[in-house]
């Protein structure tokens, strides 16, 4: 796993590197939505004190962040990641899921419009982090929750994400977008294939329409 994201990133950053003097358009964006897995089928006896838990759902509102460097009127080279905003809970613990990707981009109309279909294709990886949650109590300052990091499941995966970037104003734009994320051997989830829905805000630095 860390063999192939180190790989993934050299060719990235190569790909940038040998881009930069002749990119048309260099690109950064925030924004937020959901991604969605099922629940596994599970019977987790996590703790050990009989209290058997079921599996969890992914779901909730998660931030995404990237950006791109678009070489010609048609591709670009880009890299994303996506991350649940709070801890989800799973099996008695705690956790937060992060995605992340190095994509090939195609601009199948060009970029110089104003309105810009974008199709997106790459790989990466994701990390499941996991947190154990605790509570104290005492008499001087009543009681406080706190989680404690506990271990992070990692795995490797393929991604595709299609969405149309709406020019509002100069360089300025809205992309709504889906992605679809598969994600090898996901067993904490019923599902390997997680699908992501959301929007961002983006600037391209170099648009001229």
């Amino acid at each position: 796993m860390k063999t192939i994201h180190s790989i993934s990133l050299t060719a990235f950053l190569f790909a940038v590197s040998a881009g930069l003097a002749s990119a048309q358009g260099i690109d950064a964006y925030f924004g937020m939505g959901t991604a969605q897995a099922s629940a596994a089928t599970l019977a987790s006896n996590t703790f050990g004190d009989g209290t058997i838990y079921g599996g969890t759902r992914m779901g909730g509102a998660f931030g995404t962040y990237g950006g791109d460097f678009i070489f010609s009127k048609h591709f670009g080279v880009g890299a994303e990641s996506s991350f649940r905003f709070s801890q989800g809970g799973y099996a008695g613990l705690k956790y937060r899921p992060v995605f992340y990707d190095f994509n090939g981009i195609w601009l199948p109309m060009g970029s110089d419009r104003r309105f810009v279909p974008e199709v997106q294709a790459g790989l990466g990886g994701v990390n499941l982090s996991f947190y154990y949650p605790q509570a104290y109590c005492d008499q001087f300052v009543g009681c406080s929750n706190s989680n404690q990091f506990l271990e992070s499941s990692h795995h490797f995966q393929l991604h595709f994400g299609a969405g149309v970037r709406a020019y509002i104003r100069g360089g300025l734009y809205v992309r709504p977008q889906i992605d679809i994320h598969w994600v090898n051997n996901f067993y904490q989830f019923g599902s390997g294939l997680v699908p992501e829905y959301g929007a961002v805000i983006g600037y391209s630095f170099g648009h001229t329409k």
